[in-house]
Formats: structure tokens, C-alpha cells, sequence
């Protein structure tokens, strides 16, 4: 439960930590988003890979050597004196960061056979994402009331040394008995898929159809294939493609990330909506989100002796209707929205998402063979970690080509101050706080009215985003048990 607490504090805290990154480092807003994304992306091309990897040396080995090395960039990114320096790290944090995830979830399959215990077992371990969501923006706001932006990396200490410690006492070994040797060629085009696809896709968004952002796309798709037509002709392919013919397994996989795409984007631009259009400290933001982490917690645990009886192709869909409704709350209120609103949204949005998730990720599990779970265990936190980037990506650069668009800035501000306050909110608040009172109100009132412009139509996409992943859902399990 470690890694996974870690990995979910660290999501939260650093959306939270944006307002003060942007005042402090001056990104643009490209650089902004490439802070959120370069980690998933780094995690989204290496996580198929490691899986494979922790199946070969072993999952427990595999999950250690994650937890050192990302403990000790954390601490060098908590003193980053440049956002290049910061996106670096972010980087080598998603290197270490893809050892994490993929044994805690292949270890479970080990340790608990019963299929009603196992369920119960992913139940915890999704909540435990839930759990540290809604840890981190508490903690993560009164470590940013009182210190620099840098301490919410610092976080990672005292959740990894216990690991570091305990683990070799308490959790048993597991490896694929029959591993093979590891295949470099579908290690290197595992990796020329999706770094170049999530980079295209950024690109299409924040720039449109050009050379550069459709060039990586169709590079992405043609090492897709390559990789593909790879695995059949292997004794121990890196994964079994025959994985993705079961409707149970596919259909999963597309729920979860369809739901976190929507999730993600929905944690970017409401976490700057909290502070800096309502004014509200960092801990105060991280409040208003408890209650929708809390329901997800809730409903995730909720879920599973009605998962016992009702079929997935029922309930995976019923519960994402409820978050589709809470989207649908947040597009209907747009600029209206106070905190209490906020708050629920959250709460429909956590328990949809929440309780989708569980039963989805279980019937990952329950459909891959035990030697194979590492890898199997990968692609399903492939989903999640690009469904991470594409929330960002697409929500965070529609928000952010709106805001651009709306601001209307004024005549007195020198070209410097211009340029960092048509990048971002966060960039016309640094603007703001060096200019006299009533110009600095003038700037204030425009940026927060061209931001809040946006979230009507993000939120519509959010709401169609998580009517899709139901659709999935209805279509691909219903031959699920």
C-alpha cells in the first residue's frame, strides 16, 4: 500500500503546488503542463517494460530498487532551481516511479487465490489511491502554507524508508517461473510507442495539425504495429496480445482509462480554480476535494459484495453515470461555482469513478495468468498513467487555449509582464503582485473571467469522456462475471 499512497500523494500535492510553482519558477504554460506530464508520460512508455522486467528478477526486487531510486530524486527535486531542472526530475521521477506500480498489483494475484478475497484485497489497494488523494491535499496544504513548493517532494521520504525496511521482511517474492530471456527489441519498441504517441498528442492539442505534433503520432502507431506483430513470433513475449481478445480485459482497460482522463482533468483545473479564482489557501483547496476522495474510498469498498452479484456489464456503467452527472453539475455552473459546489461535483465524480475502478482493475487481474501478471498488471497502469497524461494534456490545453484566447490585458504592463500573464492564471497572479493596487485588480478580474470562461466546455468533455467509458463498459464486459 506504500507505493501506492506515495504515487497518489504525489499527483494531488503537485496540483496543488502549481499556483506556487507558476509564481515562483515563471514557467510558460507549455512548460507548466510538461511538469504534470512528463512524469505519466515517462511512466506511460516504461510501465510494459518494468512489468515484464519485475516477472523476470522478481516483483518484490523489482519494487525496491523503485523505491530507493525514487526516494532519492524526490529529494533532489524538492531543491529544483529551474522548471527545466524541475521537469528532469520529473522525469527520472516517472524512470523509478514504473518499478512502483505494476508488482504492488501482481503481488496481490500471488497472495491472495480466493477471487472474493482478491477482490476485496484490490478493493484497499484502490482506495489506497483515493486515500492518499485525499491525504495530500491536507498535508500538502499546510506543508505549502508554511514552507516552499518544494517540500511536497520531500513527502516521499517517510512513506519509502518503511518500505525500504519492512519490505524484504514482510512480502513474499513472486517471479514468472519460466521467465525467457528479455527481448530488447520489444523493450526499445515499447518505448518508441508510446513516448511518441503522448508527445504527438500533446502537440496536436497545444498546436493543432502540424509536421511535429502528427509526425510522432504516426512514428508511435508504426512501432505499435512492429511491436505487435513481434509478440506472436516470441517463445516469452513481453505481453500476450491474446490478453486483449477477452472482452473482460480489453474493456477493463479502456474503462480505466477513459474515467482517469476525466478524473485527472477535472483535478487540473479545479485545483487552480480553488486558489486562484476563489482565493482560497492550498489546505483550504485540499479540503474541499476531501470529501470526494473520501467517497471514493467509500464506494470502492462499497462496491464489492455488490460486485458478488451483479454483473460488471451492470454496475461499471450505473456507477459512471453518477460521475457523469457531477460533470455534467460542474459544466451547468461553470463560473458559478462556489467551493460547496466543488465539493460536490467531487463526491459524484469519486463515487462513479471509485467503485468503476475497483471492479475494473479486479477483472484485469482475474483475466491474466499468474507468471504473466507483471506485464498484464503494466498495461492496466499503462492505461491509468496515459489516461494521467491525456487529462492533463487535453482538459488542461483546451483550459489553457481559452484562457489565452479570453484575457484581455492591459495597455500598461510592460512586454515581460504581458507574456507571463497571457501564458497562465497562475502567471497574471506573479504579474499582478508587483503592480500598483487598482492595475493589479484590473489584471486580476480579466484572468479569472478568461479562466473560468473555460471550464463550461472542459467540463462537457469531461462528462462526454466518462459517458464513454460507460458505453465500454456496457458493450465489452457483458460476458464478465
Amino acid at each position: 500500500m506504500l507505493p501506492v499512497l506515495l504515487v497518489s500523494i504525489d499527483n494531488t500535492v503537485l496540483n496543488l503546488a502549481l499556483p506556487a510553482i507558476s509564481e515562483d519558477l515563471r514557467p510558460t504554460g507549455t512548460q507548466l503542463l510538461w511538469v504534470i506530464d512528463i512524469y505519466p508520460l515517462m511512466l506511460a512508455g516504461l510501465l510494459v517494460a518494468m512489468g515484464s522486467l519485475g516477472d523476470r528478477i522478481g516483483r518484490r526486487r523489482l519494487l525496491l530498487i523503485g523505491s530507493a531510486g525514487f526516494g532519492a530524486v524526490s529529494v533532489v527535486a524538492a531543491f529544483a532551481p529551474s522548471v527545466e531542472w524541475l521537469i528532469v526530475d520529473r522525469a527520472v521521477l516517472g524512470f523509478f516511479g514504473a518499478m512502483l506500480m505494476p508488482p504492488t498489483l501482481s503481488l496481490l494475484r500471488s497472495v491472495f487465490t480466493d477471487r472474493n478475497q482478491r477482490r476485496l484485497a484490490i478493493a484497499i489497494w484502490a482506495s489506497g489511491f483515493a486515500a492518499g488523494s485525499a491525504l495530500g491535499p491536507v498535508v500538502g496544504g499546510v506543508l505549502l502554507e508554511h514552507f516552499a513548493w518544494g517540500s511536497v517532494f520531500l513527502l516521499a521520504v517517510p512513506l519509502l524508508v518503511p518500505l525500504l525496511v519492512l519490505g524484504p521482511l514482510v512480502v513474499p517474492e513472486s517471479r514468472d517461473p519460466n521467465p525467457g530471456r528479455i527481448d530488447a527489441p520489444s523493450i526499445a519498441l515499447s518505448l518508441a510507442t508510446m513516448l511518441p504517441i503522448v508527445y504527438g498528442i500533446k502537440a496536436l492539442a497545444e498546436h493543432g495539425p502540424t509536421p511535429f505534433s502528427v509526425g510522432p503520432i504516426v512514428l508511435g502507431l508504426a512501432a505499435g504495429i512492429l511491436f505487435a506483430r513481434r509478440q506472436p513470433r516470441l517463445t516469452h513475449p513481453m505481453i500476450d496480445l491474446g490478453l486483449f481478445r477477452q472482452g473482460a480485459f480489453s474493456g477493463a482497460i479502456g474503462v480505466n482509462l477513459l474515467s482517469v482522463v476525466a478524473l485527472v482533468g477535472g483535478l487540473f483545473f479545479v485545483s487552480q480554480y480553488l486558489q486562484l479564482v476563489l482565493a482560497l489557501s492550498p489546505l483550504e483547496a485540499g479540503l474541499v476535494l476531501v470529501p470526494g476522495l473520501a467517497a471514493m474510498i467509500v464506494s470502492g469498498l462499497v462496491i464489492v459484495p455488490i460486485a458478488r452479484r451483479v454483473r460488471p456489464a451492470l454496475v461499471v456503467p450505473v456507477a459512471l453515470l453518477i460521475s457523469a452527472a457531477g460533470y455534467a453539475a460542474a459544466a451547468l455552473g461553470g463560473a458559478d461555482l462556489d467551493a460547496a459546489g466543488i465539493a460536490l461535483v467531487f463526491v459524484a465524480l469519486g463515487v462513479g469513478i471509485g467503485a468503476a475502478e475497483t471492479v475494473s482493475n479486479e477483472l484485469i487481474v482475474a483475466n491474466a495468468p499468474a507468471d504473466k501478471m507483471g506485464a498484464a498488471s503494466a498495461v492496466g497502469e499503462t492505461a491509468y498513467e496515459l489516461g494521467a497524461v491525456l487529462g492533463t494534456t487535453v482538459l488542461g490545453t483546451i483550459l489553457t487555449a481559452s484562457y489565452r484566447s479570453a484575457v484581455e490585458l492591459p495597455e500598461a504592463l510592460t512586454a515581460a509582464q504581458s507574456a507571463a500573464a497571457a501564458e497562465t492564471l497562475g502567471g497574471a497572479v506573479a504579474v499582478a503582485e508587483g503592480l500598483p493596487a487598482g492595475l493589479a485588480e484590473v489584471l486580476l478580474a480579466s484572468a479569472r473571467d478568461a479562466f473560468t470562461s473555460g471550464i463550461g466546455p472542459t467540463a462537457w468533455i469531461g462528462t462526454i469522456l466518462v459517458l464513454a467509458a460507460a458505453f465500454v463498459a456496457l458493450v465489452t464486459l457483458r460476458k464478465a462475471t
